[in-house]
């Protein structure tokens, strides 16, 4: 769905701080500070997480998911995996 990170860069693309946030998505801010602050793929309540995203998509954002393509074009950032250390691979 939508991890940590990807909130804190839509976050830093809007130039919003988590305040900001839970104002567009109706969301509290400690809620958007505990979905922040987790590991990976943010969980909780689904309808919370529908709030967020669909913030993020009223504000320009266009949440990219692992292994999907961008035809919408405009510019973006997404992270590549990082490179293995393994000599052999």
């Amino acid at each position: 769905m939508i991890t940590a990170s990807q909130m804190r860069a839509a976050r830093a693309l809007l130039g919003i701080d988590q305040r900001q946030l839970a104002e567009m998505s109706g969301v509290s801010l400690p809620t958007i500070q505990r979905m922040e602050a987790s590991d990976g793929t943010v969980r909780g309540v689904v309808d919370t997480l529908m709030k967020v995203v669909e913030a993020f998509e009223r504000a320009g954002i266009e949440l990219i998911g692992e292994n999907a393509p961008s035809p919408a074009g405009g510019r973006g950032v997404r992270l590549r995996p990082a490179p293995s250390k393994d000599p052999q691979g």
